[in-house]
Protein backbone atom coordinates (compact mmCIF):
# COMPACT_ATOMS: atom_id res chain seq x y z
CA UNK A 1 0.00 0.00 0.00
CA UNK A 2 1.13 3.85 -0.38
CA UNK A 3 1.16 5.64 2.29
CA UNK A 4 -0.35 9.80 1.46
CA UNK A 5 0.71 11.23 4.64
CA UNK A 6 -0.86 14.99 4.58
CA UNK A 7 -0.63 17.36 7.50
CA UNK A 8 -3.29 20.15 7.89
CA UNK A 9 -2.01 24.04 9.09
CA UNK A 10 0.84 23.18 10.75
CA UNK A 11 1.33 25.89 12.82
CA UNK A 12 5.49 25.22 14.12
CA UNK A 13 8.68 24.90 12.19
CA UNK A 14 10.11 22.31 14.88
CA UNK A 15 7.01 20.12 14.56
CA UNK A 16 7.27 20.25 10.45
CA UNK A 17 11.53 19.27 10.25
CA UNK A 18 10.54 16.23 13.36
CA UNK A 19 7.51 14.88 11.05
CA UNK A 20 10.00 15.09 7.95
CA UNK A 21 12.63 13.49 9.69
CA UNK A 22 10.49 10.60 10.95
CA UNK A 23 8.31 10.06 7.70
CA UNK A 24 12.32 9.59 5.75
CA UNK A 25 13.00 7.29 8.96
CA UNK A 26 10.18 4.98 7.70
CA UNK A 27 10.33 5.03 4.40
CA UNK A 28 7.99 8.06 3.17
CA UNK A 29 8.66 9.71 -0.11
CA UNK A 30 6.70 12.63 -0.35
CA UNK A 31 4.68 15.07 2.77
CA UNK A 32 1.73 17.01 1.39
CA UNK A 33 0.74 19.74 3.33
CA UNK A 34 -2.81 21.95 3.46
CA UNK A 35 -2.50 25.67 3.73
CA UNK A 36 0.98 25.37 6.53
CA UNK A 37 0.90 28.09 8.86
CA UNK A 38 4.59 27.60 9.42
CA UNK A 39 7.50 28.77 7.12
CA UNK A 40 7.87 25.07 5.50
CA UNK A 41 11.61 26.22 4.66
CA UNK A 42 12.51 27.88 7.40
CA UNK A 43 15.68 28.25 9.12
CA UNK A 44 13.88 25.80 12.43
CA UNK A 45 12.38 23.50 9.95
CA UNK A 46 15.33 23.06 8.01
CA UNK A 47 17.77 22.47 11.24
CA UNK A 48 14.93 19.69 12.65
CA UNK A 49 14.17 17.79 9.63
CA UNK A 50 18.56 16.90 9.81
CA UNK A 51 18.95 14.64 6.76
CA UNK A 52 15.29 14.98 5.48
CA UNK A 53 15.37 18.10 4.06
CA UNK A 54 14.22 17.38 0.86
CA UNK A 55 10.86 16.06 2.13
CA UNK A 56 10.08 19.42 2.80
CA UNK A 57 11.48 20.94 -0.23
CA UNK A 58 9.58 18.88 -2.39
CA UNK A 59 6.38 18.80 -0.54
CA UNK A 60 3.27 19.42 -2.35
CA UNK A 61 0.72 21.89 -0.69
CA UNK A 62 -2.76 22.67 -1.43
CA UNK A 63 -5.27 25.37 -0.19
CA UNK A 64 -8.49 22.90 0.61
CA UNK A 65 -7.82 19.67 2.32
CA UNK A 66 -10.64 18.29 -0.22
CA UNK A 67 -7.74 18.43 -2.91
CA UNK A 68 -5.37 16.84 -0.89
CA UNK A 69 -7.77 13.62 -0.41
CA UNK A 70 -9.20 13.54 -4.26
CA UNK A 71 -6.45 10.21 -5.14
CA UNK A 72 -6.75 8.36 -1.80
CA UNK A 73 -9.22 5.79 -1.23
CA UNK A 74 -9.21 4.70 2.07
CA UNK A 75 -8.89 7.92 4.51
CA UNK A 76 -7.41 7.64 7.89
CA UNK A 77 -8.41 11.07 10.50
CA UNK A 78 -6.26 11.01 13.60
CA UNK A 79 -7.17 12.43 17.06
CA UNK A 80 -6.36 12.74 20.66
CA UNK A 81 -10.07 12.60 22.02
CA UNK A 82 -12.31 9.34 21.15
CA UNK A 83 -15.40 11.12 19.78
CA UNK A 84 -19.09 9.44 19.32
CA UNK A 85 -20.05 11.25 16.69
CA UNK A 86 -21.99 9.19 14.06
CA UNK A 87 -20.95 10.85 11.30
CA UNK A 88 -17.87 9.83 11.63
CA UNK A 89 -15.49 6.61 11.12
CA UNK A 90 -15.21 3.96 13.35
CA UNK A 91 -12.43 4.45 15.83
CA UNK A 92 -9.24 2.39 15.95
CA UNK A 93 -6.06 2.19 17.38
CA UNK A 94 -2.81 2.70 15.00
CA UNK A 95 -2.62 -1.52 14.78
CA UNK A 96 -6.04 -2.22 14.75
CA UNK A 97 -6.60 0.13 11.51
CA UNK A 98 -3.37 -1.82 10.39
CA UNK A 99 -5.07 -4.78 10.36
CA UNK A 100 -8.37 -3.32 9.25
CA UNK A 101 -6.90 -2.17 6.28
CA UNK A 102 -4.77 -5.25 5.04
CA UNK A 103 -7.92 -7.08 5.20
CA UNK A 104 -10.06 -4.82 3.38
CA UNK A 105 -7.39 -3.08 0.82
CA UNK A 106 -4.72 -4.55 -1.71
CA UNK A 107 -0.91 -3.35 -2.21
CA UNK A 108 -2.23 -1.03 -5.26
CA UNK A 109 -4.30 1.30 -2.57
CA UNK A 110 -3.17 5.06 -1.52
CA UNK A 111 -3.82 5.74 2.23
CA UNK A 112 -4.24 8.78 3.23
CA UNK A 113 -3.52 9.62 6.73
CA UNK A 114 -4.39 13.10 7.79
CA UNK A 115 -2.40 14.71 10.75
CA UNK A 116 -4.21 17.94 12.34
CA UNK A 117 -2.91 20.86 13.46
CA UNK A 118 -0.57 21.15 16.10
CA UNK A 119 -2.38 23.32 18.96
CA UNK A 120 -5.33 22.28 18.04
CA UNK A 121 -6.02 19.03 15.32
CA UNK A 122 -8.84 18.21 13.09
CA UNK A 123 -12.00 20.00 13.29
CA UNK A 124 -14.78 17.48 13.66
CA UNK A 125 -16.17 17.88 9.61
CA UNK A 126 -12.88 17.08 8.91
CA UNK A 127 -12.95 14.06 11.08
CA UNK A 128 -15.93 13.48 9.21
CA UNK A 129 -14.29 13.23 5.39
CA UNK A 130 -12.56 10.30 6.63
CA UNK A 131 -13.40 6.57 6.67
CA UNK A 132 -11.77 6.08 9.49
CA UNK A 133 -10.00 7.03 12.22
CA UNK A 134 -7.31 6.47 14.45
CA UNK A 135 -6.98 7.26 18.46
CA UNK A 136 -3.55 6.54 20.43
CA UNK A 137 -3.94 5.13 23.52
CA UNK A 138 -2.23 7.17 25.87
CA UNK A 139 -2.23 8.28 29.46
CA UNK A 140 -6.06 9.55 30.03
CA UNK A 141 -5.08 12.42 32.17
CA UNK A 142 -2.92 13.35 29.37
CA UNK A 143 -4.01 11.91 26.32
CA UNK A 144 -2.61 14.63 23.86
CA UNK A 145 -0.11 13.94 21.83
CA UNK A 146 2.51 15.74 20.27
CA UNK A 147 1.43 15.31 16.04
CA UNK A 148 4.92 14.27 15.28
CA UNK A 149 5.10 11.55 17.84
CA UNK A 150 2.02 10.57 16.11
CA UNK A 151 3.26 10.26 13.55
CA UNK A 152 5.79 8.38 14.58
CA UNK A 153 3.54 5.69 16.40
CA UNK A 154 1.39 5.43 13.16
CA UNK A 155 4.28 5.01 10.97
CA UNK A 156 6.14 2.16 13.29
CA UNK A 157 2.19 0.46 13.19
CA UNK A 158 2.70 0.39 9.25
CA UNK A 159 6.13 -0.35 9.35
CA UNK A 160 5.25 -3.57 11.54
CA UNK A 161 3.05 -4.56 8.78
CA UNK A 162 5.59 -4.28 5.83
CA UNK A 163 3.11 -1.62 4.14
CA UNK A 164 6.01 1.11 3.66
CA UNK A 165 8.68 -0.66 1.89
CA UNK A 166 11.92 1.10 2.72
CA UNK A 167 14.12 -1.25 0.81
CA UNK A 168 14.05 -1.78 -2.75
CA UNK A 169 11.22 -2.81 -4.85
CA UNK A 170 11.15 -5.76 -6.16
CA UNK A 171 9.78 -7.43 -8.91
CA UNK A 172 6.15 -9.14 -8.11
CA UNK A 173 6.17 -13.18 -7.98
CA UNK A 174 3.35 -14.35 -10.39
CA UNK A 175 1.53 -17.09 -8.50
CA UNK A 176 2.01 -19.33 -10.94
CA UNK A 177 6.06 -19.18 -10.87
CA UNK A 178 5.03 -19.39 -6.91
CA UNK A 179 3.05 -22.31 -7.81
CA UNK A 180 5.97 -23.79 -9.95
CA UNK A 181 8.26 -23.15 -7.00
CA UNK A 182 6.10 -25.67 -4.48
CA UNK A 183 5.60 -28.60 -7.23
CA UNK A 184 9.33 -28.59 -7.24
CA UNK A 185 9.60 -28.35 -3.35
CA UNK A 186 6.77 -31.53 -3.75
CA UNK A 187 8.92 -33.17 -5.99
CA UNK A 188 11.98 -33.12 -4.13
CA UNK A 189 10.19 -34.54 -1.07
CA UNK A 190 8.00 -37.34 -3.02
CA UNK A 191 10.17 -40.58 -2.45
CA UNK A 192 12.48 -39.03 0.86
CA UNK A 193 12.00 -40.72 4.01
CA UNK A 194 9.79 -37.93 5.96
CA UNK A 195 7.29 -39.20 8.33
CA UNK A 196 5.13 -36.51 7.85
CA UNK A 197 5.40 -34.87 4.64
CA UNK A 198 2.31 -32.72 4.91
CA UNK A 199 3.41 -30.74 8.02
CA UNK A 200 6.82 -30.61 6.41
CA UNK A 201 5.12 -28.85 2.99
CA UNK A 202 3.09 -26.92 5.28
CA UNK A 203 6.21 -25.28 7.03
CA UNK A 204 7.95 -24.38 3.35
CA UNK A 205 5.05 -22.88 2.71
CA UNK A 206 4.72 -20.85 5.22
CA UNK A 207 8.53 -19.63 5.23
CA UNK A 208 7.59 -18.64 1.75
CA UNK A 209 4.57 -16.16 2.83
CA UNK A 210 7.08 -14.53 5.44
CA UNK A 211 10.29 -14.30 2.82
CA UNK A 212 9.42 -11.88 0.43
CA UNK A 213 11.21 -13.40 -2.27
CA UNK A 214 11.42 -11.72 -5.74
CA UNK A 215 11.71 -13.71 -9.86
CA UNK A 216 15.09 -14.29 -8.85
CA UNK A 217 14.97 -15.87 -6.16
CA UNK A 218 12.20 -18.08 -6.72
CA UNK A 219 13.72 -19.26 -10.00
CA UNK A 220 17.16 -20.05 -7.63
CA UNK A 221 15.20 -22.20 -5.60
CA UNK A 222 13.47 -24.01 -8.40
CA UNK A 223 16.57 -24.40 -10.27
CA UNK A 224 18.43 -25.64 -6.75
CA UNK A 225 15.14 -28.24 -6.11
CA UNK A 226 15.50 -29.53 -9.58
Amino acid sequence: MELKLIIVDPKYQLNVGYIARISKNFGIKKLYFVKPRANLNGKKAVMYSKHARELIENAKVYNKLEDALEDCDVLIGTTGIHRTNPKMGNFYTPEEAVKYLSKNYDNKSTIGIVIGRDDKGLTAKELELCDINININANPEYPILNISHSVAVILYEFKKYSFIRTNVIRENVKEDEMNMLLSSFDKLIKNKKIRDKKAVRKVFRKMLRKSQLDKHDIHSMISAFK
